[in-house]
């Protein structure tokens, strides 16, 4: 291990991404790189450490048990440049700068844009980065700076903020209403098409919670992308469920059994306690927490 000294931290980071991905091709996807150049880290690491950290085969790489021992080891490296990172950042006093915001799919899509239209026209040195997933990415890596869920995160060193509740609705077209008739009762209603999803079941315990009696093939169409499942509500696939903030905007969609109260999404913001008060950061967030607040008055 004479080489050892040459162990950069980027050969580390490609060793991490192709132990947690198996495959080179993944590997350099995950990191915005070349399928070569972690090939070539790969290489570098090995020949530091004078060991072989993989086994190729026909699938892609997987892990030596040379490499296996390693693994822990390099995950807390990673953690520790996380942190330095973070405590880096955190003394940023600077007003202005990037913000990382993730969001699920319909939040970042139908709920955020004005909010962030108005912080853009207050505070015109912020940028920000909306992410629009479904996926919890981690904030402990700085893959984001604050989040927006739908749960209260209970990962360590995070702040946590419960900003309001997202009330929902249950939604068809105007013109699949003409088509089919505008069901009166719950009974009326499950008679009818329904939009939903597909392998999650998110859906179906709420509706089985409110007594309804229904299971995947209940869904006459089904998806679990949620901007595509509301983009097939107001195409008058079905009926579905939606948040109600959401319909608002939509004049050709129309709310069914309005007197119907269905369980409220809570909305939570999240950020590493190292950042949550660096300027730029608490600028966003608090602009989010207020825009959230109000997006369902």
């Amino acid at each position: 291990m004479d080489n050892l000294s040459s162990l950069d931290w980027t050969l580390v980071r490609a060793f991490l991404a192709v132990a947690e991905t198996g495959s080179l091709s993944a590997a350099a996807r995950a990191l915005g790189s070349s399928q070569p150049t972690l090939g070539r880290q790969v290489r570098e690491a090995e020949a530091a450490l004078g060991v072989e950290l993989f086994q190729r085969h026909a699938k892609g790489l997987s892990l030596t048990q040379t490499g296996q021992a390693i693994l822990p080891a390099a995950q807390e490296m990673q953690a520790a440049a996380g942190q330095i990172a973070l405590i880096a950042a955190g003394q940023d006093e600077r007003p202005t700068g990037t913000v990382r915001v993730t969001a699920s799919v319909i939040v970042a899509h139908f709920v955020l844009p004005p909010i962030l239209a108005r912080l853009r026209a207050e505070e015109p040195g912020i940028v920000v980065d909306l992410v629009a997933t479904d996926s919890s990415d981690n904030l402990l890596f700085r893959e984001a700076d604050i989040a927006v869920r739908m749960y209260r995160p209970d990962q360590l060193d995070m702040v946590t903020r419960h900003v309001t509740d997202l009330p929902l609705g249950i939604f068809a077209a105007k013109s699949y209403l003409d088509r089919r008739g505008q069901p009166e009762t719950v009974e009326e209603a499950l008679d009818h098409d329904w939009v939903g999803y597909d392998r999650s079941d998110l859906m179906l315990r709420g509706m089985r919670q409110m007594g309804w009696p229904v299971d995947r093939d209940f869904f006459a169409i089904r998806t679990d992308d949620q901007a595509g499942n509301w983009q097939l509500i107001r195409a008058g696939c079905g009926i579905g469920i939606a948040q109600i903030a959401t319909a608002r905007d939509a004049p050709e969609v129309e709310r069914l059994l309005p007197d119907m109260e269905l369980p409220a999404l809570p909305v939570w913001l999240t950020a590493h306690e190292a950042m949550r008060r660096t300027p730029r950061i608490a600028r966003v967030w608090d602009a989010l927490a207020e825009g959230l607040a109000t997006a369902v008055s």
